[in-house]
């Protein structure tokens, strides 16, 4: 299969989940014997942050704007399918001259699916239309759940999936390091995340001077007021997650409001976060317990008082019993391989509709 994709970021993991992403699906879909092209809006705080300029797995290419893509529309259009990702740059125009210019099969992945929904809710139409929606043949959803239904019934979509996050197993895995943080935190600054942060990180860090933790991502205001045993990572590329989980005796997991809304919706991190055997503690949403069991392989928390109780009562063979049903359930269940499977089975079956939706003479004039 000739896979074309135009995504947010493939080339650089700062300030985006994204990338991460791409590269475990990608890298796991290539390795099925597919053929992959990338096609990237060159940003400027992507080109200066570039971890990952020239991947292995695929071709990647960059454009500057509408008028630079025009010059991939053949390949475009000659290819199996081409996959458009959310949040990229003018992605309703982007989503028109893809869905005018693919001969092959078409589709959304949302990697944002309940920021889409609201967005939608409100009319705002920054990266996806309605319009868009009923013109792509399959709508695959980071969200699962009721969201789908939504997406088919209230938005028409001809076929919407759910394709979860997932984990590359061969660069997130447990190293043997010495811990130098109690809890950490991996993630770029979100207002509607802070809050949940403050209750579960910095006012436990507040009331145990004694325990260390750190924060690590990018974009986080110089107001905020750190208390002083909380470390400040301002980034930390994918090539040192596993080391960073590592270092961390657990790790915490802080969902978006529009997530917990919607739920079904895991984060990229904690797949991560449990493949390299951290054990998480993780604020709550519906659907949470459909991927890990709560208690045995991820840790629930709704105040200061809970995470203070996993820090300093939970013993060690307990908490690392949890973290390891918790790795070993994300293997079995959640890696970029099963998701490789799930995607070239979903583009497949949509092929499949797409070629028997033409009419039969046109099919052989053709």
């Amino acid at each position: 299969m000739r896979l074309a994709v135009l995504g947010l970021s493939l080339s650089s993991s700062w300030g985006n989940g994204h990338a991460t992403t791409w590269r475990a699906l990608l890298r796991a879909f290539a390795a099925r014997g597919h053929d992959v092209l990338f096609l990237e809006r060159d940003m400027p705080w992507y080109a200066a942050n570039r971890d990952l300029p020239e991947p292995s797995f695929c071709q990647l290419e960059l454009y500057r704007d509408l008028d630079g893509l025009q010059l991939w529309r053949e390949e475009i259009a000659c290819a199996d399918a081409v996959i458009l990702g959310s949040f990229v740059p003018e992605g309703v125009a982007v989503g028109r001259l893809l869905q005018q210019t693919a001969q092959g099969t078409t589709a959304f992945y949302d990697i944002d699916t309940p920021v889409t929904l609201a967005k939608l809710a409100r009319g705002d139409h920054e990266y996806l239309s309605p319009e868009l929606i009923r013109g792509f043949d399959l709508y695959l959803s980071f969200a699962g759940g009721p969201a789908l239904d939504q997406l088919m019934r209230h938005y028409g979509s001809p076929d919407a999936r759910v394709l979860y996050c997932s984990v590359d197993e061969a660069a997130y895995r447990p190293l043997d390091l010495p811990h130098r943080w109690d809890l950490s935190y991996l993630g770029t600054y979100s207002s509607d995340r802070q809050p949940t942060l403050e209750r579960l990180l910095l006012e436990p860090a507040r009331r145990a001077p004694d325990l260390r933790f750190v924060v690590a991502g990018p974009q986080y205001p110089d107001a905020i007021a750190w208390p002083s045993n909380v470390d400040r990572l301002e980034h930390v590329p994918p090539g040192d997650h596993a080391a960073f989980y590592a270092s961390s005796r657990f790790t915490l997991n802080v969902t978006r409001a529009d997530m917990i809304r919607t739920g079904w919706s895991p984060s990229v991190r904690l797949f991560e976060a449990a493949a390299c055997g951290t054990p998480v503690i993780s604020d709550t949403w519906e659907g949470l317990e459909t991927l890990l069991v709560p208690g045995e392989e991820i840790l629930l928390a709704d105040g200061p008082e809970a995470v203070l109780g996993a820090l300093r009562g939970m013993p060690e063979e307990v908490w690392r019993r949890l973290a390891a049903a918790a790795r070993h359930r994300v293997l079995a269940e959640h890696t970029a391989g099963h998701r490789a499977a799930e995607l070239e089975a979903y583009l497949r079956e949509a092929m499949t509709r797409r070629r028997a939706a033409v009419p039969t003479r046109e099919r052989v004039s053709s």
